[in-house]
């Protein structure tokens, strides 16, 4: 507890707001809060609803919601296929024509694949696994790039009954072997290489690696992307090419029942054993699909690009099923956003004409260090709703977001939720919600969240705490693959009935939820436990500032103290006066007590492939001590740079 009683001291206010343009809510899809009153009133109701309207059944349920805590079972006795309705029923309404994905590779080759022809190569897919002997309950693992046979694969699985455990195709050969042995995976699914940089990524060969210790393995099926020379062992490894050859574009779905696993998925940072995160069949597919739905507006003309990978759960959601299953056209890129240029993601949205753009704010940070030139060179005037996804966003990066990418007329949508939660849980909407530079804003309909403190007691208005969900959601988790036990006590024993999701957040006056980041990530400064988020976006609110990463160092005379790592935008220099000044400016903006003792400035900052700051790895970088696991960074390489500037920063103290 902090010295003002609260779980977490909250200092940084925001003002600054933007209801809902007149234009805008002429079409949007919800303009009112009627949907969470509907749902408030009676959930199971409202629920069954939702599942009627969104999903085609095979066979109607008996029974909304079992829930014996922590495990729930939703639209129980109830039979459907996510690979049909993400596919067969579009086309049988007569809209296989439609576009499902405009896909652009790296190098610049491109597919344009509609419902029907993705149908077909699905059904093909599913045939082939079905002739390597994979039958419904055997788990599939996928290693892939974006491409488009990665969702390919994905929704044959889903088609035969097949659970499927996507790996980041970013990721060594030791994540594939851990993953591949905890799911006890039949068969594996890669490709020769994938492009990066334009640069060649070695699936296969890591493949190779990983199988050298995963018994379970009997067949590998191998992609060709780059056309490189690549390994092939007789009677394991087999060409997609060769094997969908022949094969009927004609495939009967299982019946699934709505509680059957569909995937499962390994969250990023585990020790040990890995941590599968479970997801099933009807609760998820509906939950993904209502959210992508209402967060993001879906128009019949949408085209819809979630900058994410598939290999994270954005992907799984937001690029895969619920945009299948809302019949939406989606663009699907493979490569990096500065490869062969800078400007690459403001070609695409100019080129295919994106209507709604989801992405990290680290991402549009990495945009704002570039400059605004980039953005500028291009026709960005069809955007009609941008969103953010991964990590809170500063609110100086939700305006230049705004104002760069979206032309001060879009509404900028930020979402929270986790792998676990299987889709988003707190956002606004945007024909209905006045929005909050920074605030991810209200739970939408249905979803019961609460910011509590250490004895999960309800926080007042204005103070931080820990936040939980406090009644089931149809998109959640249905435990960790083998492990109900740490199921158990990861989420649900620190708060007894409430879902703890190990972040923290400040509730204002109006009830909007404000994340600070994971609770791990809370500073304790002379009794004070200010977060990270916050010191943060009071760096990043500086006109120099395009990134920053805070962590806490031990301290002999406050307990810890704060340790910041700065990148600035383009046309600023790194000097000493700009670090007394940026600690002035965090003092005036938010106070004294979270003013930096050491700032060092770096070109870039320790991230995952996902996009995502390591701030495990600061904090060894700041207490210089010996470097945890750094397999998952993007550029591994940028650890010892910022190790050397930590220590030339060392007793600059302000």
């Amino acid at each position: 507890m902090s010295a003002s009683g609260n779980t977490i001291d909250t200092l940084l206010e925001e003002r600054r707001s933007f209801p809902p343009s007149d234009e805008f809510r002429r079409r949007a899809r919800v303009t009112d809060d009627s949907l969470h009153r509907a749902a408030a009133a009676d959930p199971e109701a409202f629920w069954a609803e939702q599942a009627l309207r969104y999903i085609t059944w095979f066979q109607p349920w008996e029974r909304v919601l079992d829930w014996e805590l922590p495990f729930a079972r939703w639209f129980v006795g109830g039979k459907l296929n996510v690979s049909f309705n993400c596919l067969d029923r579009h086309v049988d309404a007569g809209r296989g024509d439609k576009v499902a994905y405009h896909w652009e590779g790296e190098p610049g080759d491109t597919r344009t694949i509609t419902y029907a022809e993705l149908l077909a190569e699905v059904c093909k897919f599913a045939n082939a696994l079905r002739a390597l002997g994979v039958r419904r309950g055997d788990r599939v693992g996928i290693y892939l790039p974006m491409i488009p046979e990665l969702p390919v694969a994905m929704l044959a699985c889903a088609r035969i009954g097949a659970p499927h455990s996507v790996v980041f195709g970013g990721f060594s050969a030791e994540a594939v072997r851990d993953r591949m042995n905890d799911a006890e995976a039949t068969v594996l699914i890669t490709a020769d290489e994938g492009w990066r940089r334009g640069g060649r990524v070695p699936l296969k060969r890591n493949s190779d690696d990983a199988l050298q210790q995963c018994p379970s393995i009997g067949s590998v099926v191998v992609v060709r992307r780059t056309g490189g020379d690549v390994s092939m062992t007789r009677g394991r490894d087999h060409w997609y090419h060769d094997i969908i050859q022949g094969q009927s574009s004609v495939c009967e779905p299982e019946h699934m029942d709505s509680e059957d696993l569909l995937f499962t998925l390994y969250t990023s940072g585990t020790t040990a054993r890995p941590k599968g995160i479970k997801h099933t069949t009807a609760g998820y597919l509906l939950y993904g699909m209502f959210t992508h739905d209402l967060v993001f507006d879906i128009q019949p003309d949408t085209v819809y690009w979630c900058a994410a990978d598939v290999g994270w759960v954005t992907g799984h959601t937001y690029i895969v099923y619920a945009p299948l299953g809302n019949g939406v056209t989606s663009v699907m890129y493979e490569g990096t956003p500065d490869h062969p240029a800078r400007d690459r993601w403001w070609s695409l949205i100019e080129h295919y004409g994106v209507t709604v753009l989801y992405c990290a704010p680290t991402a549009i940070r990495t945009f704002m260090k570039w400059g605004s030139e980039f953005p500028a060179q291009h026709d960005l005037s069809s955007l009609r709703v941008l969103g953010t996804v991964g990590e809170p966003i500063n609110p100086e990066a939700w305006m230049w977001y705004r104002e760069h990418i979206g032309g001060n007329r879009t509404p900028v949508v930020d979402t929270w939720w986790q792998t676990e939660t299987g889709g988003i849980l707190i956002s606004p909407l945007p024909g209905a919600t006045t929005l909050k530079p920074g605030s991810a804003t209200l739970p939408l309909p249905g979803v019961a969240a609460a910011v509590v403190d250490e004895a999960g007691r309800p926080v007042a208005a204005g103070s931080g705490g820990y936040v939980t969900i406090t009644k089931p959601w149809p998109g959640m988790l249905r435990g960790i693959w083998g492990d109900d036990e740490r199921y158990r006590q990861t989420y649900w024993e620190r708060f007894g009935d409430q879902y703890f999701a190990g972040d923290g957040a400040r509730i204002d006056e109006d009830g909007y939820y404000w994340f600070m980041g994971r609770v791990d990530d809370v500073m304790n400064v002379a009794g004070h436990r200010i977060s990270t988020t916050e010191v943060e976006s009071a760096l990043v609110g500086h006109l120099a500032v395009a990134e920053a990463a805070v962590v806490a160092k031990s301290d002999a005379e406050t307990g810890q103290a704060i340790s910041a790592f700065v990148t600035l935008r383009a046309g600023f220099e790194e000097s000493t006066a700009l670090i007394t000044e940026l600690r002035s400016h965090v003092a005036k903006v938010i106070g004294a007590i979270a003013r930096p003792k050491w700032i060092a400035f770096t070109p870039d900052l320790p991230k995952t492939r996902s996009g995502k700051i390591m701030r495990r790895l600061l904090r060894d970088i700041a207490e210089n001590r010996q470097l945890g696991d750094t397999t998952t960074l993007a550029d591994a390489g940028i650890v010892e740079d910022l190790r050397r500037r930590a220590t030339e920063e060392e007793g600059k103290e302000g």
